[in-house]
C-alpha cells in the first residue's frame, strides 16, 4: 500500500477529529474532576531500563510532533519553496508579533493590584508565544480548505529554528517581568536553547520527515497507520496532564480573581495575535488561502510544548499553567472563526 493511499485515518481517529472542540473540553473536564493519573504522570518515574527517568509529558509532546513530521507533504514544500512569499511572511510575523504584543501586555498589568505587577501572567504569556508554530494548525487549515502546504512550511520552519528563536524571544521580553520571574525565566530561556527545543521540538519533528524520506512504502504505510492516529490522543492525553496541574488544585482552593485574569490576559494575547496576522495578510494581499495560514501561524502556538517547559523548569508555579490552558482553547476557538472566514471568503470569490 501506498503512503498517499494511507493518508485517509481510520474511522475512529476522523471521528476525534471532527469534534476535536468537545475532545479538549472533556479533557479539560477530566482534568478538572479526576487529576490524579494526570498529576501521577507529571512527576519522572524510573523505567527500570536505564538510569534516565520516564518524562511522560516530553514523551507524550515528541510523539504528537513525530506524527506531524510524519505527516509533512514533501511535494508541495518543494513547490511551496518556489514562491517562499507567504511562508517568509507567516515565519517574519510569527517572531515579530510576540515583540509587539507583550510590552503592552506589560504596562497594562503593571497597573494591576498584583504584588508582582502581574509577572506571573506575563511570564506564561511569553513562554506561549515564544515556542513554534502549532501543529494543529495544519488540522485547522485542512478544515477550511486552506494553503495547506504554508501550513505546513511554517510549522516546519518555526520548530526547525526554534532553538535559537525560543531563547531569543525570552531574552528579549524577560525585563518586563518583576521579581523573581525575570531569573526564572531566564533559566528557562537557557534550558529551551541548549536542551528542550532541539530534543523535544526539533528531533521528533525531524526523525518523522526522515521516517517519510528513507522508508518503503509498506513500511511507512504501516507507521501511518500507527503513529499518525496515535498522535492526536497523545495531544489529548498531554493536553490533559498538563491541565492535572493547576485545574484540580484550582477546584479544591477557587481563585475566581486569578481565573478571570488568566482567561482576560490570554484572551487579549491571542485576540491581538490573530487580528495582527490578518491584517498583515490583507496589507501583503495575500489570497485568502494563504492569508489564513498566515494569520493560523501567527495566532497558533504550540501551548503544550510551553506547558511541558513550565512542568519542567518552573514546576513550583503550577498557577501560571492556567492561562496557558486559557491561550490553548482560546486559539482553538479563533482557528475555527478564521477557518469559517476564510472559507466564506473562497465562496465569495468563486460566485463574483
Amino acid at each position: 500500500m501506498s503512503p498517499r493511499s494511507t493518508r485517509n485515518p481510520p474511522r475512529p481517529h476522523g471521528l476525534l477529529r471532527r469534534h476535536l472542540g468537545r475532545a479538549v473540553a472533556v479533557t479539560y473536564a477530566a482534568a478538572a474532576l479526576l487529576p490524579g493519573p494526570g498529576l501521577w504522570l507529571r512527576h519522572p518515574h524510573a523505567t527500570g531500563i536505564s538510569e534516565l527517568p520516564l518524562k511522560t509529558p516530553q514523551l507524550l509532546l515528541a510523539l504528537v510532533l513525530f506524527g506531524a513530521g510524519l505527516q509533512v507533504p514533501l511535494r508541495e514544500l518543494r513547490l511551496l519553496l518556489r514562491h517562499p512569499v507567504a511562508l517568509l511572511a507567516g515565519l517574519a510575523l510569527h517572531l515579530l508579533v510576540p515583540l509587539l504584543i507583550v510590552p503592552g501586555v506589560a504596562l497594562a498589568l503593571r497597573l494591576s493590584p498584583d504584588h508582582d505587577g502581574g509577572s506571573g501572567m506575563l511570564a506564561a504569556m511569553i513562554l506561549v508565544v515564544a515556542m513554534p508554530v502549532a501543529a494543529g494548525a495544519t488540522v485547522w487549515t485542512a478544515k477550511g480548505d486552506g494553503d495547506q502546504p504554508t501550513a505546513v512550511g511554517l510549522v516546519l520552519a518555526s520548530t526547525l529554528v526554534s532553538p535559537l528563536t525560543v531563547p531569543l524571544t525570552l531574552a528579549a521580553l524577560c525585563p518586563l517581568l518583576q521579581g523573581d520571574y525575570a531569573g526564572r525565566l531566564a533559566t528557562a530561556g537557557q534550558a529551551a536553547g541548549n536542551t528542550f527545543a532541539l530534543t523535544s521540538v526539533v528531533l521528533p519533528c525531524a526523525a518523522g520527515i526522515l521516517c517519510r524520506l528513507v522508508l518503503p512504502p509498506s513500511a511507512l504505510g504501516v507507521l501511518l497507520r500507527t503513529a499518525v492516529p496515535a498522535a492526536l490522543p497523545g495531544s489529548l492525553l498531554l493536553t490533559y496532564v498538563n491541565a492535572s496541574g493547576v485545574l484540580g488544585p484550582f477546584l479544591r482552593r477557587p481563585r475566581p480573581v486569578l481565573l478571570l485574569a488568566a482567561l482576560a490576559v490570554a484572551a487579549t494575547v491571542c485576540g491581538l495575535s490573530f487580528t495582527l496576522g490578518r491584517l498583515a495578510s490583507r496589507v501583503l494581499r495575500l489570497d485568502a488561502r494563504s492569508g489564513a495560514s498566515v494569520t493560523l501561524a501567527c495566532g497558533m502556538n504550540n501551548s503544550s510544548a510551553s506547558a511541558v517547559l513550565i512542568t519542567t523548569t518552573l514546576p513550583d508555579r503550577p498557577h501560571i499553567l492556567l492561562p496557558v490552558l486559557a491561550y490553548g482553547l482560546l486559539q482553538k476557538v479563533a482557528a475555527g472563526r478564521v477557518v469559517r472566514i476564510g472559507r466564506e471568503a473562497e465562496v465569495t470569490t468563486a460566485s463574483g
